[in-house]
């Protein structure tokens, strides 16, 4: 099998996906495994940058297991790339358009800034 074409660590504000829920934010940065490895996995991780109430409005970075996401988290924007895997057929903006649609583009700026 191929390795990850997501093993490469993005920067916070250029992750390969976004995923939301309620006040909840996770900007996936890296995968470990193929996502056809992690489909049988449920132990799979991905490092992640993740906001919540409990952050008090800034990111936190770490490692959780993918499906902790997948099942809570509603894909919001992906790469190309992310899409082609973890998206088929939805047509998802892309994470950097996504943070800069007009609900998003003063939260972005200031988070860029920071």
């Amino acid at each position: 099998m191929a390795r990850t074409p997501f093993g490469k660590t993005r920067k916070t504000m250029d992750p390969y996906a976004i995923y939301q829920r309620g006040d909840w934010t996770w900007h996936v940065l890296k995968t470990y495994k193929h996502p056809d490895a992690e489909a049988g996995d449920m132990y799979a991780r991905w490092f992640i940058a993740a906001k919540s109430p409990m952050t008090y409005g800034s990111f936190e970075m770490g490692d959780t297991y993918a499906t902790e996401i997948t099942n809570v988290g509603n894909l919001v924007a992906a790469s190309p790339e992310w899409a082609e895997h973890y998206a088929k057929g939805v047509k998802l903006p892309t994470p950097q358009d996504y943070l800069l649609m007009d609900n998003n583009i003063m939260k972005a700026l200031s988070e860029f800034i920071a």
